[in-house]
């Protein structure tokens, strides 16, 4: 809620794109207007767009086109929004108690109407996107933000001085080239150097930069594009005093994550006495039998942590070229004929 300044959030959607959906269908329930016609802009990442049009296609939605799990909407609609939501109460003794005041996702709760239940192994992936903000707080992720969005106008700047052009003149992370009738080759020479890179159209490629990006990641971006060696952009020609491509109407100016856990574990060992003591609060297996029906706190493990931490798992997009998953695609095959021996069903589906 700090970080949209919107009233209302939940953390329970499975990524970016399901999120989109859900706020589709939301827009569906609450909204006034009869028509099913559901308005996306066509510079939005193509995974967003595919999976909010295989949610709209049964509900009779016409797609049309010119971050982090979240969905936010006005207090007034909370109930028709899925997914958890924890509100404070007061318990027998008087004392401030956090409950779950919304479960409108779950099947006992909608019965016939669910449509689906992802919020039970999503809670691992909201934990880490919040401790995130916790460790970083308000200064550190707009010190994230500012270099990744400076560095992508870096990148679009030594472009442009070599005379390759740019399509797009504002943006935070992504930069759209024109490369006319050089787009498969310059795709196909970028995997080569370990690049995915985006083919925005038949004469366009796309690149989104995060913080993970480094100098040497925009050097070897540069030699994609630049083959006159006497043109390579030089960092010191333009980096000090370089403004992001953000346009100045749409920076924010209102305070955010302002509660003081966001401003209070920026030290590791802090960070990690903290996550102790919240953990110290919890009710879980390794402490009791959990009597109640609550599968998020059956089925994330502390075996989880540890793949999420290995770049084969956790780096991997997944709008991925084929032959680059072909491991997630074995992994996926196993599981299945694994769970169709255990069950005796012809076939499951992940």
């Amino acid at each position: 809620c700090d970080l949209t300044a919107i009233p209302i959030a939940n953390a329970s959607m499975l990524d970016q794109a399901t999120s989109a959906a859900e706020a589709m269908t939301l827009a569906l329930r609450v909204g006034k207007s009869k028509s099913k016609k559901f308005m996306v802009a066509d510079d939005v990442l193509p995974q967003m767009i595919r999976v909010i049009q295989t949610r709209a296609q049964p509900l009779g939605i016409e797609v049309c086109t010119p971050h982090a799990a979240y969905l936010a909407c006005k207090d007034e609609y909370k109930r028709s929004m899925l997914g958890r939501i924890v509100g404070v109460s007061v318990d027998t003794r008087g004392n401030p108690a956090y409950r779950l005041a919304l479960q409108t996702r779950e099947q006992h709760i909608r019965r016939e109407k669910a449509t689906s239940n992802i919020c039970t192994a999503q809670v691992l992936p909201a934990v880490v996107a919040s401790m995130y903000a916790v460790y970083h707080g308000p200064i550190g992720l707009k010190r994230i933000a500012q270099r990744i969005a400076t560095y992508t106008a870096i990148l679009a700047k030594g472009l442009e001085n070599a005379g390759v052009v740019v399509a797009n003149a504002s943006g935070f992370d992504t930069v759209v080239i024109n490369t006319h009738e050089h787009t498969l080759s310059i795709l196909q020479e970028a995997i080569t150097d370990g690049f995915n890179l985006r083919r925005a159209s038949s004469t366009s490629v796309g690149i989104s930069l995060d913080e993970t990006t480094t100098r040497d990641d925009i050097d070897r971006l540069w030699q994609l594009f630049i083959k006159d060696k006497s043109a390579q952009s030089q960092w010191h020609s333009f980096e000090k005093g370089m403004t992001t491509s953000i346009p100045h109407q749409l920076e924010r100016t209102s305070a955010y994550l302002t509660h003081p856990v966001f401003h209070s574990h920026h030290i590791e060992t802090n960070m990690l006495r903290y996550i102790r003591s919240l953990s110290d609060k919890d009710l879980a297996l390794d402490r009791s039998m959990i009597p109640l029906g609550s599968c998020t706190m059956k089925l994330n493990a502390t075996s989880e942590m540890i793949p999420i931490t290995w770049p084969e798992f956790a780096n991997i997009h997944p709008f991925s070229p084929v032959d680059q998953l072909q491991s997630y695609a074995m992994l996926d095959q196993q599981l299945r004929q694994w769970l169709c021996q255990a069950t005796g069903y012809a076939g499951i589906s992940l």
